[in-house]
């Protein structure tokens, strides 16, 4: 048997491989915290990374957005700052750097990345935002991000990208094809896509393509996104063998303490096994003390401390 995510040291999650890790974190029952945050933008803080910020407040599993595959750049890693950044952006081959590998030994946490699953075509609501290739969902992508040693991937998509729930779905077959990671996949706001942010046939769809995690908007943070709508997608997730995780994705990461510990109560009781907070708060990274306050509600103080102090050198 697995240690539960919440309990387990650095070494102990090194060792685990993907069945693992989904039975590590189910045994966890409901106690994650997957902290989103911007890698490639000035820092909340001068000389570390926004994902370091975010393992010392509280979060397990670490979520890099807008990280390049093609050309892999951290911000605040120990020589890359700003003008680093920049120089690597314009000059690839130079670019010689694991920051993923770096992170995981730095912060003893797992490492993700997301990928958009963007429909090329397809018409948004508002202005549409280009993303470079090493974004988006391909098998050159799921790749890159193999070799880099990437724990797990995000089918997502940031606003205005235009990603639908079918470009998700065959996304996931192509993650399943070219990465053995495990994968998260849905919306946690619409992309700029005038479609329901989730149904039950794309959870069909999603658990028949091989998703592990079934990504949902977290209760309060979409428009008509209830509990009822939450639980009933939960319940037929599990029935399908998914995992489920709920996200803050719609700037409300920076909202007050109160609020997000509302939010991770109403999604706790809706029988989500991670909760996600997003990125809009200091510099790409949730204000950290809406870290912590997310952590005591959900876990309480023991297990807040606990994976505030402990070494990553266990």
């Amino acid at each position: 048997m697995v240690t539960r995510l919440i309990s387990a040291t650095t070494s102990e999650l090194r060792a685990m491989n993907r069945e693992e890790l989904f039975q590590s974190i189910k045994a966890s029952e409901g106690r994650v915290i997957v902290s989103e945050n911007v890698c490639v933008s000035a820092t909340a803080t001068d000389n570390t990374t926004n994902a370091e910020l975010a393992a010392a407040f509280g979060a397990d599993m670490l979520l890099l957005n807008l990280f390049d595959c093609f050309n892999p750049v951290v911000i605040g890693l120990p020589g890359i700052g700003l003008a680093q950044a920049f120089d690597y952006w314009e000059n690839p081959s130079k670019n010689t750097r694991n920051p993923i590998a770096e992170l995981k030994h730095l912060t003893g946490r797992l490492i993700g990345i997301n990928l958009e699953p963007v429909a090329e075509t397809q018409e948004t609501m508002s202005q549409k935002i280009e993303i470079g290739n090493g974004r988006k969902s391909t098998a050159a992508t799921f790749q890159a991000a193999e070799k880099l040693g990437v724990d797990y991937i995000c089918l997502t998509g940031n606003p205005g990208t235009g990603v639908t729930n079918d470009q998700i779905a065959l996304a996931i077959q192509v993650g399943k094809a070219n990465y053995n990671g495990l994968i998260i996949a849905g919306k946690m706001h619409s992309s700029g896509v005038d479609e329901p942010i989730m149904t039950k046939e794309a959870i069909q769809q999603f658990a028949d393509a091989g998703a592990d995690i079934l990504l949902l908007p977290a209760v309060g943070t979409v428009p008509g996104f209830d509990q009822a709508e939450l639980k009933e997608a939960v319940k037929m997730a599990k029935s399908l063998g998914m995992l489920t995780m709920s996200a803050i994705g719609t700037s409300q990461e920076s909202a007050s303490p109160e609020t997000i510990r509302q939010i991770a109560l109403w999604n706790k009781m809706c029988g989500v096994d991670l909760q996600h907070i997003g990125d809009a708060g200091y510099s790409g990274v949730a204000p950290c003390e809406n870290i912590y306050h997310m952590s005591v509600a959900i876990r309480g103080m023991k297990h807040t401390i606990q994976i505030m102090s402990r070494s990553i050198n266990r």
